[in-house]
C-alpha cells in the first residue's frame, strides 16, 4: 500500500478506538486526523456527521467521506488481504456479525448512559471530550464549553434510549455483560477463538469508555471484571499477534461461557430491536417493550431497523448446512427471537 488510509475521529468516540484498533492489528498504513482544525481542510464531508469518518475512494478514483464502521470492515477485508477479521466459516462470520451488531447498538446504549447519567461521569466527560479537540483553550472557555456541550449531550439521551424507566434495564444488563464476559476470558482470549474478529473490535470500542474512561462503570468493571479491564488494554495494539487459520472456534463444540454472551445478547437485544422495527415500520412515535421483565421505552431508531434487516438477510444467506449449526445457539440463546 502506497497511500495511508486517512481518517478522522476522537479518543472519545468508541467507534474511532474500535476502528483504529483494528487498523493497528490488520497492520494497515492509516493516517489518523483529529476530529476538527485544519487537518480536514480540503476533504469531503460526510452526509452524516459520524466518527470515525474515513476518507477512501469513490468509483470515480477522487475520495469520498465514509462513516459506518461495520460496513468499512467488510470494504477492508475485500481491499487488503491477510489478517482478517471475519472468519472463513460462513456460520462463525454470521455469529460475528451478531456480537458486532449488538456491541455497536447495544452496549452504546450503556456508554451513552453512564457517561450522562452520573454526576462523576458528566463532570470528566464534559471536561476532557472538548480538549481532545484541541487543548489549547482557556479555563473560561473550556468551562463555557464544556457547560454547553455536557446540556447538548444529556438532553439527547433519549435518542439512545437512556432514561428513568430503562436505566435499570441498562445498568444490570451491563453488569451480567460483564459477569459473563470475565468467564469467558478464563477459557479464550477472544470473543471466537485465540484470534480476534470484527466483534472483539466492537466490543472492544465501547469498553474503551465504559471500563477505562467513564469513572462509574469503570469502576464496576475493576469491582467484578479484572480480566476485562486488562483485555481492553491489550486489545489496543494486537499487531504483534499471528493467527492462524486453526485459531477460530470449533462452532461444533462451542464453550459454555460463549453461550452465556449469547444469552445475554438474547435476554436484552431481540425485544427492543423487534418493537424497534414495528414502530419504524407502522410509524409510530414510541418504541414500547419488556425487557427481562421490565418495561422499556425510547423514540424509535430508523438505523436500528436496518441493522435487524442485515442481520435477517445474513441468516437468510446461510446454507442449510451452515444454519442448522447455528440455530441451536440461536434457540439456547434466545437470540433466535431476532429471526422468527
Amino acid at each position: 500500500m502506497t497511500d495511508p488510509i486517512a481518517l478522522s475521529g476522537s479518543p472519545g468516540s468508541p467507534y474511532t478506538r474500535k476502528m483504529l484498533a483494528l487498523l493497528r492489528y490488520r497492520r494497515l498504513a492509516y493516517r489518523y486526523l483529529t476530529s476538527s482544525g485544519q487537518a480536514l481542510e480540503g476533504l469531503p464531508r460526510p452526509k452524516v456527521q459520524l466518527l470515525p469518518t474515513f476518507y477512501l475512494p469513490g468509483p470515480d478514483g477522487a475520495l469520498e467521506a465514509v462513516v459506518d464502521s461495520s460496513p468499512i470492515i467488510r470494504r477492508l477485508e475485500a481491499d487488503y488481504s491477510g489478517r482478517s477479521v471475519i472468519p472463513t466459516e460462513p456460520a462463525l462470520a454470521f455469529l460475528d456479525q451478531l456480537i458486532e451488531d449488538y456491541a455497536d447498538e447495544w452496549l452504546t446504549k450503556a456508554m451513552f448512559h453512564y457517561r450522562w447519567s452520573f454526576p462523576d461521569d458528566i463532570a470528566r466527560a464534559a471536561t476532557i471530550i472538548p480538549c481532545w479537540r484541541g487543548s489549547v483553550i482557556s479555563n473560561a472557555d473550556l468551562a463555557e464549553l464544556a457547560t454547553r456541550f455536557s446540556r447538548r449531550q444529556i438532553d439527547r439521551l433519549y435518542v439512545v434510549g437512556s432514561n428513568a424507566t430503562t436505566a435499570p434495564v441498562i445498568e444490570s444488563s451491563y453488569r451480567r455483560f460483564l459477569e459473563a464476559f470475565e468467564a469467558h476470558l478464563t477459557v479464550q482470549p477472544f470473543l471466537l477463538g485465540t484470534r480476534p474478529a470484527a466483534c472483539d473490535f466492537a466490543v472492544y470500542g465501547q469498553l474503551t469508555q465504559l471500563a477505562q474512561f467513564d469513572p462509574t462503570p469503570m469502576a464496576l468493571t475493576l469491582a467484578i471484571a479484572p480480566r476485562v479491564y486488562a483485555w481492553v488494554s491489550q486489545m489496543e495494539d494486537l499487531s504483534g499477534l499471528e493467527p492462524a487459520a486453526a485459531d477460530w472456534i470449533n462452532l461444533d463444540a462451542p464453550p459454555p461461557t460463549l453461550l452465556a454472551v449469547l444469552t445475554e445478547i438474547g435476554r436484552v437485544y431481540p425485544p427492543v430491536m423487534l418493537a424497534n422495527a414495528r414502530a419504524v415500520m407502522s410509524g409510530a412515535e414510541a418504541v414500547d417493550a419488556v425487557v427481562d421483565g421490565r418495561a422499556w421505552t425510547q423514540p424509535p431508531f430508523p438505523y436500528q431497523a436496518k441493522c435487524l434487516a442485515w442481520l435477517r438477510e445474513a441468516r437468510s444467506r446461510l446454507s442449510e448446512v451452515d444454519r442448522a449449526r447455528v440455530d441451536p445457539l440461536m434457540e439456547a440463546s434466545g437470540c433466535a427471537a431476532l429471526f422468527a
